[in-house]
């Protein structure tokens, strides 16, 4: 589903991401961790070209996105994705900001789009507040909106960028809730989280990053039930963590 193939990016000078290498199958759900500033989250913004790469290639579902010919927000719009911050449109309500790209980039219309993204919007467990804004919700429901919004537009993968990072710790659970309930499903699924308890319990596979390379891409019970089989770094940040 998304074979990423020698990625490097430069800001500048300076290489925020060096030869990274890997590889998603249909239906996988994968979680990449590491330090911060470990380009985590460049690598998952490259996947669905929110961020330009200068080197190697990402394929989407038989789809080079290095390819000039591509046309990205084509892509874009069947690869969803989730961010720290919700990214909702404060200035439209709950339904609004559910139809709007549906309606733009996938030309439903108004009828298809509200049924498509209240039925998501049920998924989500908010059906309630469908003629809120954002701003009358918790972090934890405009999240959840969030996934809603992003599931509308019928995505072949779902990245998530630490979409938990940002919330109070009595909401992560709602949030990782329907994270779960999606994996179950099959959804093909890419997640920059330090939520290693839902890595632990959803993810097939751990990528962990350290300063713009990838130093482990292996199953997740290796990851962690192995780690003195982990490199030195990989190591060290497993025996912080999971000390507590």
């Amino acid at each position: 589903m998304i074979d990423i193939k020698n990625i490097s990016k430069w800001y500048g000078s300076f290489q925020v991401l060096t030869d990274c290498t890997t590889t998603i199958k249909k239906g996988e759900v994968v979680v990449v961790c590491g330090p911060s500033g470990s380009g985590k989250s460049t690598l998952i913004k490259t996947v669905n070209a929110l961020e330009p790469f200068q080197k190697g290639d990402i394929v989407v579902d038989g789809i080079s996105i290095a390819d000039p010919k591509t046309d990205l927000p084509k892509l874009r719009s069947r690869v969803g994705m989730v961010f720290q911050h919700f990214e909702l449109f404060p200035h439209l309500s709950v339904t609004e900001n559910l139809t709007l790209a549906q309606i733009k980039v996938l030309g439903r219309s108004q009828d298809e789009a509200l049924k498509r993204g209240l039925k998501m919007l049920e998924r989500v467990g908010l059906i309630a507040h469908k003629d809120k804004f954002p701003g009358q919700l918790s972090g934890g429901q405009q999240q959840r909106v969030a996934i809603a919004r992003a599931l509308s537009m019928d995505p072949i993968v779902m990245l998530f960028d630490e979409p938990t990072s940002a919330l109070d710790p009595e909401m992560v659970g709602e949030v990782l809730d329907v994270m779960v309930q999606l994996a179950n499903e099959g959804m093909t699924m890419m997640c920059v989280t330090h939520e290693m308890g839902f890595a632990k319990k959803v993810s097939h596979r751990v990528i962990f990053m350290d300063q713009g390379r990838i130093i482990e891409d292996c199953r997740k019970d290796e990851f962690f039930g192995n780690p003195d089989a982990r490199s030195p770094r990989a190591k060290e940040f497993l025996s912080k963590i999971l000390g507590h």
